[in-house]
């Protein structure tokens, strides 16, 4: 199974945070993270990466629920 990653560019502030994470699902270009692609496993550090964002700009949805960040 797989969830959806997206990052807001408006939020995000370029820590890098999520590719220190997981660097094989999110890079870090000059201005803000992306997401590699757009379905990422269903993984805890999918999860970790969301929650470690300063900016809380990582969102990640299982279908229209989203469960990343974690409260």
């Amino acid at each position: 199974m797989t969830w959806k990653a997206e990052v807001d560019g408006g939020r995000c502030m370029a820590s890098g945070m999520c590719a220190g994470i997981a660097p094989d699902l999110f890079a870090l270009d000059e201005d803000h993270a992306r997401p590699r692609r757009e379905e990422v496993p269903e993984e805890e550090r999918v999860l970790d990466a969301a929650d470690s964002c300063p900016a809380l700009a990582i969102t990640i949805r299982d279908g229209t629920t989203t469960v990343g960040p974690r409260p």
